[in-house]
């Protein structure tokens, strides 16, 4: 007898891994954590300015934000990073009102080289300011039309590999070299990485946790379609909008058997959603599943201080408690309370420290997760041409300016 099929069965474990071992042979992401960063870091040191301007979007500037706004007040940093993304020229001229553009390094990512709204900032900023060697860096793709312009103008540009899509670029020199610049550790942001890789690639803790979490999310999609990050740290705002990019970008797709496929990422930020969006978890549809990111240690000790405020006594017990202790119980009690309730799927990630370690393990997990989910779902999680046939339209209607 012979027999022939086109079935599609939930794939296993090993044969994931397996996928995910060949996809490391041709998707740039995962091999970054292995780069010298020398010349990044000799560029930074050559940096005179004292503000630092990035013009970008999307996964050009999303997941340097996230890095610096986790790190930034932790660190006594000489420079100050800026980040200019939209085209909301009231958010442009605001910005721009408020920095010395004669001590300014701008710095152009694109990875196309013509990112229209990059390039539309870009000359205004030219109109502001005569941008050449001496204030401007290019990050692009060696081919592309901007580092022909780089070039022209004799102005220095990094690479962006042909191989690592934008959202998974952020450690490439699209996030490392910003970062080197303002002074934060680029080799251990790399170093955090790379624990989380090594541990992946040898089917570590890692490797475990990834797996089982995305073939639940898989699995029960159509149950759970919706997967809130609800983090325990304003610094953490960051990750959630880069994690929303990554999610969204990579996992909405039409699988092999033309299914529209998909998990819709939410990220929320605690003790403030507690007060909006949880209602909705607790009470609401159950089509929510529920990560809660924690920071084990705030490094910083502020207390809430032992004051008696007339009418309030019946509070008292928050006296002396350091702000850190308490959003980490704000955390364990919503965390608690979801479990309590035995029907809203929920995992708990504990960042150990305010640390580029710290943040950059997390962040190289989530694109692992990304890249496994995309496996189970038989799609492509790098090319997003849902995206791009917004770009043609956009196109089409500035030159008809109609």
């Amino acid at each position: 007898m012979k027999y022939q099929h086109n079935f599609n069965p939930t794939i296993s474990d090993e044969d994931i891994f397996s996928e995910i071992v060949k996809e490391k042979e041709y998707i740039g992401y995962y091999n970054l954590v292995f780069q010298d960063t020398l010349e990044y870091k000799e560029y930074a040191k050559s940096v005179k300015q004292k503000n630092i301007v990035v013009i970008g979007i999307g996964g050009s500037t999303l997941g340097t934000y996230a890095i610096y706004k986790f790190l930034k007040y932790s660190k006594n940093l000489t420079k100050k990073l800026y980040f200019l993304e939209t085209t909301d020229p009231i958010d442009i001229k605001s910005k721009l009102e408020n920095i010395d553009l004669n001590d300014t390094l701008f710095i152009v990512i694109s990875k196309s080289g013509t990112t229209i709204e990059t390039i539309s900032i870009f000359k205004y900023i030219n109109s502001l300011i005569t941008c050449d060697r001496d204030n401007t860096l290019v990050i692009t793709e060696n081919d592309s039309k901007l580092n022909e312009y780089a070039k022209a103008n004799k102005i220095k540009s990094f690479e962006i590999p042909k191989n690592v899509g934008g959202r998974f670029s952020v450690f490439s020199a699209v996030g490392l070299v910003p970062l080197a610049i303002v002074g934060i550790d680029i080799d251990e942001i790399l170093h955090g990485a790379k624990k989380r890789h090594d541990s992946f690639f040898t089917q570590g803790k890692t490797y475990a946790r990834i797996v089982k979490k995305a073939r639940f999310f898989i699995e029960y999609k159509n149950s759970f379609n919706i997967n809130v990050v609800f983090s325990y740290s304003s610094r953490l705002e960051g990750f959630n909008k880069w994690y929303i990019q990554l999610w969204g970008e990579s996992l909405g797709k039409v699988d092999i058997n033309s299914s529209r496929q998909g998990l819709t990422p939410i990220g929320i930020i605690g003790p403030i959603d507690q007060h909006s969006f949880l209602q909705l978890i607790v009470e609401g549809r159950r089509d929510k599943t529920v990560t809660v990111i924690k920071v084990d240690d705030f490094y910083n000790h502020l207390k809430i201080p032992n004051i008696e405020l007339t009418g309030l006594s019946e509070l008292n017990y928050v006296d002396d408690i350091e702000f850190s202790l308490l959003i980490n119980k704000q955390a364990d009690a919503t965390i608690e309370s979801i479990n309590n309730l035995k029907d809203i799927p929920c995992d708990v990630i504990t960042i150990d420290s305010v640390s580029e370690r710290s943040i950059a393990g997390l962040m190289y997990e989530y694109e692992l997760l990304t890249s496994v989910c995309a496996k189970f779902m038989y799609i492509n999680a790098y090319d997003q041409p849902g995206v791009e046939a917004g770009k043609i339209i956009l196109k089409q209607k500035l030159q008809t300016k109609s």
